[in-house]
């Protein structure tokens, strides 16, 4: 009996002396090293549905610990906190942050997201982002929400091919017309193409917003048609519709346009806080193709680069803004074929320290490929501005690159000029003045009209109106430049206080 008991005692000092260890290896299997963390399913939620009353989704995302030792996640959380629309669930409880959640080796937990939006609402976001944060071991991960605020148009990038950093998607497929009217907003996640031998065409009033990163892109062949009026202008901008990012510059990527298989036209748009304007290059000289680009009472402002870029491209402008840009309102390279005509080119940037002059006129371009060879561009230039104005903070807004071994033509027909230039010379500057305050009525505003005293004003040539294949007797408000002494240079003509338009 005394042997029992003590074989009793000896399995219950075993018994204990097992939970114990086994206790001290769970501790011991969490690992704590930061070369461990968790793997996640996706780096981006995008809650894609488009509704149209007061709805919510709820999609998942999946978390593996890939490792060979167990994991705790000390936290979990939106990085919106309590002010965020979306939710979290985890192991069956809703919130916005949660901590030490552990997780097996080779083992995968279900975090569910979901969003509550009113996309009725006229002044809610066009899109609604957050991010979860994870944080396992001193490492942070983090996984973006992406969900529709408005009602609108949505384009979203889902294919990818490379040279592009984000994912595309076809606005417009090979041989086929689109047309964009004003019944709700158009918003582009990703880049949004127009393909080869495709046309996309945009009616009046049309407002277009693109997602950071994101950009519109009119392939070789493609082309694109802005059909804006006086009084419904079409509009492309960030997808940020808070006071605070009106004018904010490089909300997204650009317009890149390659040569077309008919013009591509933009008439009474705006283009505005974007890092490019309006990009414009040939990929392939194809005489089959027209190179050729039209710009009408079009404003480009507010661009964390370059307002319009051009290589070697054709283009006809009229009655149109360039203003605002941290290099430059207007680069010409490798030459082509330009006629601006009422023009105003402004940069009084003061985002960061701007050095270079803002406006470009290059008939060569150099870079470098990826061997490290420097490779040079070249292209004959003809370039023709007629009652312009080219302006900026800089002593020097007019640099020309002129290589010799090709053409290199231009003419400043009746402009007014912010250069360090000797513009003596009749055949090149006829009609020219430079260094007089053009006296704008607000840049800060990016409001180009002239004020009263402005040197600008009466000082334009007729014949650069005659002779323009498009109207130019008024301006880009409206306003006839043809009833008095002479037209004002620039897009805008002066009109006194209390003046009928």
């Amino acid at each position: 009996m005394k042997k029992f008991k003590n074989y009793q005692h000896f399995i219950l000092f075993a018994s204990l002396l097992i939970v114990l260890i086994s206790s001290c290896r769970k501790e011991e299997e969490i690992a704590t090293d930061e070369s461990y963390k968790i793997t996640l399913s996706s780096d981006t939620i995008l809650f894609d549905t488009v509704f149209t009353t007061v709805g919510s989704t709820t999609k998942y995302l999946k978390l593996y610990n890939q490792n060979d030792r167990k994991i705790n996640i000390s936290s979990i959380r939106l990085a919106g906190g309590e002010n965020s629309q979306f939710r979290v669930n985890v192991d069956g409880e809703s919130g916005t942050s949660f901590s030490n959640i552990e997780l097996d080796k080779d083992d995968s937990l279900y975090v569910f997201i979901k969003v509550t939006v009113d996309p009725t609402l006229s002044n809610a976001p066009l899109v609604v982002t957050d991010s979860v944060v994870f944080e396992t071991n001193g490492n942070i991960q983090d996984v973006d929400l992406v969900a529709w605020g408005q009602d609108a148009h949505f384009f979203v990038g889902n294919k990818r091919i490379e040279g592009l950093s984000y994912p595309y998607t076809l606005l417009a497929e090979e041989g086929e017309t689109i047309n964009w009217q004003d019944d709700k907003p158009y918003v582009i996640y990703g880049w949004g193409v127009v393909d080869s031998a495709a046309q996309l065409i945009i009616g009046p009033g049309v407002d277009i917003h693109f997602h950071q990163n994101s950009g519109l892109w009119v392939y070789r062949g493609g082309n694109i048609i802005v059909n804006g009026e006086k009084d419904s202008l079409v509009t492309f901008q960030g997808d940020r519709l808070e006071y605070e990012y009106q004018d904010l510059p490089g909300q997204w990527d650009r317009i890149w346009i390659n040569e077309g298989s008919i013009n591509n036209e933009f008439n009474y748009a705006i283009i505005k806080n974007g890092y490019i304007g309006l990009q414009s290059e040939i990929l392939i000289s194809d005489e089959n193709l027209q190179n050729a680009l039209i710009l009408n009472n079009t404003i480009i402002q507010s661009m964390s680069r370059w307002g319009l870029f051009s290589i070697a491209y054709n283009i006809v402008s009229t009655n149109s803004v360039f203003a605002d840009c941290a290099e430059n309102t207007l680069f010409i390279s490798v030459g082509g074929n330009y006629d601006f005509r009422h023009c105003t080119f402004s940069n009084y940037w003061t985002g960061s320290i701007r050095q270079d002059p803002s406006f470009t006129l290059s008939n060569n371009l150099i870079v470098q490929d990826g061997q490290g060879n420097f490779i040079t561009y070249l292209g004959n230039l003809n370039a023709y501005f007629g009652n312009c104005i080219i302006w900026g903070i800089l002593d020097e807004e007019i640099v020309f690159s002129n290589d010799e071994s090709t053409e290199f033509n231009y003419v400043f027909d009746h402009c007014l000029l912010k250069t360090l230039e000797n513009i003596s010379d009749e055949g090149l500057y006829p009609g020219c003045f430079k260094n007089n305050d053009p006296l704008f009525v607000d840049y800060t505003i990016n409001d180009y009209r002239l004020d009263t005293l402005s040197a600008a004003s009466d000082r334009g040539s007729i014949d650069v109106i005659n002779n323009s294949i498009f109207e130019l007797s008024n301006d880009l408000d409206g306003n006839s430049r043809i009833s008095d002494e002479a037209p004002d240079l620039g897009a805008y003509e002066f009109i006194p206080i209390g003046k009928k338009i």
